[in-house]
């Protein structure tokens, strides 16, 4: 098995911990709100890396200078907020709408590798992407139609701040040491969580978190999200998107719903209806097109740096 196709299988499986813990996450932010939540996640995720490097890859740690820092907290910003908008559009909006617009994030990694990467855009990539929001949206407004409202414009930032860090990831990781690059990306996570937390709930929630963190639907979900679906799904998600396309990935990533709906399935008591069921086989379809279809392999861009942001050393 080549390393784009065992790249591929190791971003499925982050897909899955992602959509498979979702019922885990949802039970704990009804007692420790997201931010915070998301703040202990992530930072407890980064001193786990930290901690992986330190001891088995401790020369990684030489390699680190401003230039990976900065890259590292760009990633961080993007990452923070893709789940800050999303949770403040969730207010505002429904689950539904969110599900889908966040989903929209697949169409636009494309276009995002073509401005960074000027990776060609193949029918095969447009024809998967199109298939996978064809599925979201079948998967997602069962018996019922896409109705906007002002919360999705919140959540559409959300796309577009996950489609950049998955973009811009494919532009750092061929260039740096995964573990690092991971480990600060999400120390940065942690941190402006922590601070958003402080502004928009109040010190209480961070305060209490020793206490809260005791309940066992919150420390059981913390203890599966610092380790599996943080600290080592974007070690993974890093190192792998060295052999793989931006674009591909994205694809890949949009099979995250349909693990949820399966959890929700199986766990749950929830029912997948004959539209639900089809767009699951929509967006497993594109995934499997996008992985088995040709397309050029992803460039390091070693010496040149991305058309956007930190163009020039931080």
């Amino acid at each position: 098995m080549n390393r784009s196709r065992l790249a591929g299988l190791s971003l499925l499986l982050v897909a899955m911990m992602w959509g498979c813990t979702f019922l885990i996450v949802q039970s704990a932010v009804k007692v420790l709100p997201p931010l915070a939540f998301n703040s202990i996640r992530f930072i407890g995720a980064a001193l786990l890396l930290a901690l992986i490097t330190a001891v088995f890859y401790r020369r990684e740690w030489r390699l680190l200078n401003w230039r990976m820092a900065g890259h590292a907290l760009l990633l961080g910003l993007f990452l923070f907020l893709g789940y800050g908008f999303q949770t403040m559009g969730l207010l505002y909006t429904t689950t539904s709408n969110t599900g889908f617009i966040t989903g929209l994030s697949v169409v636009l990694v494309p276009f995002l590798s073509l401005a960074l990467l000027k990776t060609a855009i193949s029918r095969y990539t447009w024809f998967s992407a199109g298939l996978a929001v064809a599925g979201l949206y079948l998967l997602t407004f069962t018996g019922s139609a896409l109705s906007l409202n002002k919360g999705d414009a919140l959540v559409l930032i959300c796309a577009v701040a996950f489609a950049l860090q998955v973009a811009y990831t494919g532009v750092y990781a061929p260039r740096y040491p995964a573990l690092p690059l991971a480990a600060l990306q999400l120390a940065c996570v942690g941190l402006l969580s922590a601070a958003a937390s402080l502004l928009v709930d109040g010190p209480a929630p961070l305060a209490h978190s020793g206490t809260l963190i005791l309940k066992p639907d919150v420390l059981w979900a913390l203890l599966v999200s610092i380790g599996p679906t943080s600290a080592f799904a974007f070690w993974i998600q890093t190192a792998c998107q060295k052999y793989t396309t931006a674009s591909r990935v994205a694809v890949i990533f949009a099979t995250e719903p349909v693990f949820a709906a399966l959890t929700g399935l199986v766990f749950g008591g929830e029912t997948l209806g004959v539209s639900a069921l089809l767009g699951c086989l929509c967006i497993l379809a594109a995934m499997l097109m996008a992985e088995l279809s040709p397309g050029p392999a992803p460039t390091s861009q070693e010496d040149e740096e991305p058309s956007l942001l930190l163009s020039s050393d931080p």
